[in-house]
């Protein structure tokens, strides 16, 4: 009997304990989840796991290398926010598998992303057909954003709905302005129209296919 408890207690313990940590990690869904987010999870589980069947071993002990994980995590999501290069070698980048109703083989091969996986996403998309297809870009997370022919009035209205942030954390992304064709002069000609003149004034900026802007100032206040 005691030994039930004692796997009861340890149980309930490490539940609301990996709930909490969980919580403190943030709040993400689980399509979303980066390489480092699955590769904590499972590490989470396993020790846990090893905590509750071992009952020689102080239950207290699996807690460390959670909290270790926790401060890992939040550790490597803030460089994250601070390095485009970092970011993109932890989580990746989005790839575009197929442009105005061409498929890209090579970017397919590289993503590890066959046919089969592309004509169930474009199904579940409720896509008649590949050329309907203007773009269609395989995210990090390993969905298929689907941006149909139908959707847009011209190519540059195209370009614009598929490219990446303008400015993350006040450092260009020239990936994006390389897609839209335009210059970092254009970017900052831009922005003074909209009173910034400084790029590190600004935290996120963005252009959507209407060319509405999104720009959101850096530690602005409430």
């Amino acid at each position: 009997m005691e030994e039930i408890f004692t796997i009861i207690f340890r149980t309930l313990l490490y539940y609301f304990s990996i709930v909490l940590i969980f919580r403190l990690m943030g709040k993400r869904e689980v399509g979303e989840l980066s390489l480092l987010d699955i590769v904590v999870f499972i590490m989470i589980a396993e020790i846990a796991v090893l905590t509750i069947e071992d009952l020689e071993l102080f239950f207290g002990y699996g807690l460390i290398p959670m909290v270790i994980l926790l401060i890992i995590q939040r550790l490597t999501a803030w460089i994250s926010l601070k390095s485009p290069l970092f970011r993109q070698w932890f989580e990746g980048k989005p790839a575009i598998i197929i442009t105005e109703g061409k498929i890209d083989e090579y970017a397919m091969k590289k993503n590890r992303f066959n046919f089969d996986d592309l004509m169930q996403q474009l199904r579940e998309n409720g896509t008649e057909s590949i050329k309907d297809v203007s773009y269609a870009i395989l995210e990090p997370s390993g969905k298929l954003s689907i941006i149909e022919k139908k959707d847009f009035a011209n190519v540059r209205s195209k370009i614009k709905g598929l490219v990446l942030p303008l400015i993350v954390d006040g450092r260009i992304q020239e990936q994006a302005l390389d897609q839209l064709g335009e210059s970092e002069n254009w970017l900052h000609q831009e922005l003074e129209k909209r009173g910034f003149n400084d790029v590190k004034q600004v935290s996120f900026c963005s252009i959507d296919v209407n060319d509405e802007w999104y720009i959101d100032e850096k530690n602005e206040k409430k």
